[in-house]
């Protein structure tokens, strides 16, 4: 028997051997007959038995068209596309600035440049931030991951901005790590508490966002479980519930009502509002300012989120640059502005983006998609190459007890911090010592119809100050 087995596995080398052999020195004879079967079908079948029929097809329909409309077949319910919209809208990069070389200098790289900034600054207690970039709302549980939400509190905290609590859950040690904090009063029954709002720097009354707008939803037991739950203070089988209102036949008056009752209870910080941007931008502002409310966060058509039908994402809003520099304007008009601050969102992910709606009237910023990926930086090779990167930061995710919460916090305050001075760095090149001073007569525009709807120089043309 010893003696089968060991002539069993001499053969089985000396065929592996062979194989291989024959497989170094006769691979361009193999592949050349390949390639010439291959082509020889591809070349000869009728369209109708060719698999390249495909590449017709794919490009008359895209692949991603494709692929949805086959998870459409195959489940029959409404699909959930996280990050947004993959549609190519109108952006801030035909926008550069003019540097000032020739009176006004350059600022020397040894002066500090001025980028605090307060955020409702006619509250009792308005918020002061070290740096014009906050961290946005990614919710706790619904989203996010215990030890994520940790990382960016405190990654928010060491920079000294802030960051918004979403619409999940609230740990208590999320509001220890933070520094200012930011509670966002949304359509939930959960994170009500007066305690939160007396901790809070600023309240947010979500009104809708980029990407799903004021829609609600519903999250079965299944996608939402551990920690989260009791935070949330959900039944062991009980569905999660985003109302797509406040209040049962809501009114303004009711809005105002609520804004007036958080001002109360927290003792006078700011009390703000988010919403996608729409079409009737301006007619929101005017209902939000009668509200009261002491700023605005405009997430623009590029907004992100953990999953949304993608006619939201696709096919409702405006383009992040439209919306903050209509929205500005309007506050212009309304003599609100340095009043209500503006806040901006939706597919900024660069400093140039954060600086640019910053000179288009924005008074701050709020990061959303690009914090996920920085936070979990080389993380994400913990998922790859079998599941997607954002495995590692979803609380649903497979990837997230490997998720380590130290490093996250690094590498978030590094992104910010660097994100920071490369703002700083061109301030300097454009001869200012303050982000007060950026206006948008610091841009320029080599797209025409950019240039002309915003009201700053095409680049073709000669300069008229």
């Amino acid at each position: 028997m010893t003696n089968i087995l060991t002539y069993i596995t001499f053969a089985m080398v000396v065929i592996i051997f062979v194989f291989m052999l024959f497989t170094l020195v006769g691979w361009r004879w193999i592949m050349k007959k390949i390639v010439k079967k291959m082509g020889k079908i591809i070349l000869t079948d009728s369209y109708q038995e060719n698999i390249m029929e495909l590449m017709p097809g794919l490009r008359h329909l895209g692949i991603q068209n494709m692929l949805e409309n086959s998870l459409r077949a195959e489940s029959g319910d409404v699909l959930h596309r996280p990050l947004g919209s993959s549609k190519k809208w109108p952006h801030l990069d035909p926008i550069t600035f003019i540097p000032a070389q020739t009176t006004p200098f350059a600022i020397s790289g040894d002066e500090d440049v001025d980028v605090k900034v307060t955020i409702g600054p006619k509250a009792k207690k308005p918020m002061k931030i070290k740096i014009p970039l906050m961290i946005s709302g990614m919710a706790y549980g619904i989203a996010l991951s215990e030890e994520v939400r940790l990382s960016l509190a405190e990654a928010a905290n060491n920079t000294g901005t802030a960051i918004n609590s979403g619409e999940g859950g609230i740990m208590p040690e999320e509001l220890n790590a933070a520094g200012n904090y930011i509670v966002q009063f949304s359509k939930t029954e959960w994170s009500k508490e007066e305690n939160l709002f007396k901790r809070a720097n600023a309240i947010e009354i979500k009104l809708g966002q980029g990407a799903l707008f004021a829609v609600g939803g519903r999250i079965s037991p299944d996608n939402l479980t551990g920690r989260a739950r009791e935070i949330m203070g959900l039944k062991e089988n009980e569905t999660a519930v985003i109302y797509d209102n406040f209040f049962e036949n809501q009114t303004l008056k009711d809005l105002k009502g609520l804004v007036d009752e958080l001002r109360q209870i927290s003792g006078g910080v700011p009390i703000g509002v988010k919403m996608g941007a729409g079409g009737k931008i301006e007619e929101d502002i005017d209902h939000v300012i009668e509200m009261g409310i002491d700023y605005i966060a405009i997430d623009g058509g590029q907004a992100a989120t953990l999953g949304a039908a993608p006619i939201l994402s696709d096919d409702f809003g405006i383009p992040t640059l439209h919306a903050i520099f209509r929205a500005s304007k309007h506050l212009e008009k309304r003599k609100m502005k340095g009043q209500i601050s503006l806040i901006a969102s939706g597919g900024l992910f660069t400093p140039g983006h954060f600086l640019k709606v910053l000179a288009l009237g924005a008074d701050a910023v709020y990061v959303g998609s690009a914090m996920l990926f920085v936070v979990s930086h080389h993380q994400v090779l913990n998922a790859l190459p079998f599941e997607p990167p954002t495995q590692v930061v979803w609380n649903q995710g497979k990837f997230k007890d490997q998720f380590d919460k130290e490093t996250g916090v690094k590498t978030a305050e590094k992104f910010l911090t660097s994100s920071t001075e490369e703002m700083k760095m061109a301030l300097r090149a454009m001869g200012k010592r303050s982000l007060k001073e950026l206006s948008k007569k610091d841009l320029v525009s080599y797209d025409e119809l950019t240039a002309k709807m915003i009201g700053i120089p095409f680049s073709f043309e000669p300069w008229e100050n």
